[in-house]
């Protein structure tokens, strides 16, 4: 399945208060296992968030970052 995947990366670093916004067209399968793929040699925890739309929200947190991704269905 397509989707248009939202991608924040969150800084809390002191001298970078922005927060990084990646956008991409990705065909996966599941979203859950495409972010697991991602950030495969990391040691994150995952939280997976399915909204009544059809959108997925996945929250990666992990190795001093917080990442989340907004899966939306393009078909």
């Amino acid at each position: 399945m397509k989707y248009e995947v939202v991608r924040k990366i969150e800084n809390d670093c002191a001298r970078n208060q922005m927060r990084d916004v990646l956008f991409q067209e990705v065909d996966v399968e599941s979203p859950e296992a495409y972010v697991r793929t991602l950030l495969r040699d990391r040691d994150i925890c995952l939280t997976v968030e399915e909204l009544a739309d059809g959108c997925q929200v996945i929250t990666a947190e992990g190795v001093g970052l917080l990442q989340i991704f907004h899966f939306t269905p393009l078909d």
